[in-house]
């Protein structure tokens, strides 16, 4: 990697698989996050890691990333159509310590509903929900600033992550129904561990302008996705009620998880990031994840 060093806004989970395997190259990393627990070991990440709240305009001002790269992992906020993380942190990045590259992980639920398509990355978007507002809301700031500040964007449109720590068992004790497999729409995944790997190279061969569909591939139904866990783990499999049912007993936005229908192509990400997946299918993924 032709640099120094790297800054990681947003150093949670995927942030600090990053952080480590770019460190373990000797390259210096930054990280940074709003709470004071991290999810991974930190004494032997390599990353030093400091306090850094989005929701502040005042907490601190940004780092100077001059010549490094910038990996930007914090979701947005809860509510609204804006992410007002991504414009506080903006305004805070003082002329001169502009960062080398900026690469925004954003996600596939800017394309919004699909039906039966094949999504590229040429897909117009239409998010048809608050938060998919709030992603691509980002992405038009990263695009303006960049613009601006003369500053290469990369954006990584990402796919349901699932692995270790990432599965959700809450949902399958407790019962939660799913909508039913006729009803339900299409979803896509890519492991932790694919998406570290997806990350680096992003961060090393990734150009000015690139959108890259973050997916293992493998297009199914989210009951196939519950129904291969409660498998797996050897209990019953959750219950299944009609769209109307569901209207009743889901919030919206799960509602809107569950019937928003998406085949995404990753042959963009394959080619150009030069990746081979570790996990291209659902099923290799969850044997190793629970």
């Amino acid at each position: 990697m032709n640099y120094s060093s790297l800054f990681i806004i947003g150093c949670g989970d995927i942030g600090m698989r990053v952080g480590a395997a770019i460190a373990a190259m000797s390259i210096k990393v930054f990280g940074f996050s709003r709470g004071n627990k991290f999810p991974h070991d930190t004494t032997s990440s390599g990353i030093t890691l400091s306090h850094y709240d989005l929701d502040i305009l005042e907490s601190s001002p940004a780092p100077d990333f001059k010549g490094a790269p910038l990996l930007y992992l914090a979701p947005p906020p809860g509510g609204g159509k804006s992410d007002t993380r991504v414009a506080n942190f903006l305004v805070t990045i003082k002329p001169g310590f502009e960062p080398a590259k900026v690469i925004y992980m954003s996600t596939t639920s800017v394309y919004g509903e699909c039906g039966d398509d094949t999504i590229t990355e040429e897909r117009a978007v239409n998010p048809s929900n608050h938060t998919a507002l709030r992603r691509y809301d980002a992405e038009q700031r990263f695009r303006l600033w960049c613009s601006e500040h003369s500053v290469p964007l990369v954006i990584l449109r990402v796919s349901g992550i699932y692995g270790p720590g990432r599965i959700p068992m809450q949902r399958i004790h407790s019962r939660e129904p799913l909508l039913n497999e006729i009803e339900a729409g299409y979803t896509n995944r890519i492991h932790s561990d694919d998406l570290t790997q997806i990350c680096i190279a992003a961060i090393e061969k990734g150009e000015d302008g690139d959108i890259f569909n973050i997916s293992d591939g493998e297009t199914n139904k989210m009951n196939d996705y519950f129904n291969a866990i409660t498998d797996l783990m050897g209990v019953d499999r959750l219950p299944q009620v009609t769209l109307e049912e569901g209207r009743k007993v889901m919030s919206p936005l799960m509602l809107s998880y569950m019937t928003e229908s998406r085949k995404v192509s990753n042959r963009r990400m394959l080619d150009r990031l030069g990746i081979t997946l570790k996990y291209p299918t659902m099923l290799e993924g969850l044997k190793v994840s629970l």
